[in-house]
């Protein structure tokens, strides 16, 4: 009775560390490429799927796709997603040179990281809400007891204190990876 309301709770923490990992924290991260959908024969296709995605040093990626004729292609998405790179064309393969973090610009992330913590732990809250409605149901309909109802209650309150410490613990750790400078 409790899994699906602990599987909605995992997904927001899962949504979460998904978001966490498109955060530029001034490294070369390949995950940032995950939404970038380039134009393969008509169909928009993931940037990984074209191309080796590879990062030599800790502020380049490398992206050689697999037919000389898509560099364009890759170069023009990376230019119209909201990543904030140029991407540098040799012929050969695209480069993506990460610049160091400013200090004002960590500190922008280091909010947005927050708000996005904020915006799990109101989504885990919320299935929390939906789970006690349940319960409430089931009890008037005669499903359960009320010592049963206070039993889920209590279960699903420990789950819900179990995810909002993953959530502060996630947003704890990316604040720190974005001031290390």
């Amino acid at each position: 009775m409790l899994k699906e309301f602990e599987e909605k709770m995992q997904k927001s923490l899962d949504n979460l560390e998904g978001e966490y990992a498109n955060i530029r924290a001034g490294r070369a991260n390949p995950n940032i490429l995950n939404k970038i959908k380039v134009e393969y024969y008509g169909t928009p296709t993931p940037l990984q799927q074209v191309g080796n995605v590879s990062v030599p040093e800790a502020r380049t990626i490398i992206i050689t796709p697999w037919e000389n004729s898509l560099l364009k292609e890759i170069e023009k998405a990376i230019l119209c997603s909201d990543l904030g790179l140029t991407p540098n064309n040799d012929g050969k393969s695209i480069i993506l040179n990460f610049p160091e973090l400013t200090e004002e610009r960590r500190k922008e992330l280091s909010k947005e990281i927050k708000k996005k913590g904020e915006n799990a732990k109101v989504a885990v809250r919320n299935v929390r809400r939906d789970a006690n409605d349940s319960f409430k149901k089931k009890l008037k309909g005669n499903e359960i007891s009320e010592d049963e109802q206070k039993d889920y209650e209590d279960k699903i309150q420990k789950l819900t204190d179990k995810y909002v410490d993953s959530i502060e613990a996630l947003i704890e750790g990316k604040t720190k990876e974005i001031m290390t400078v």
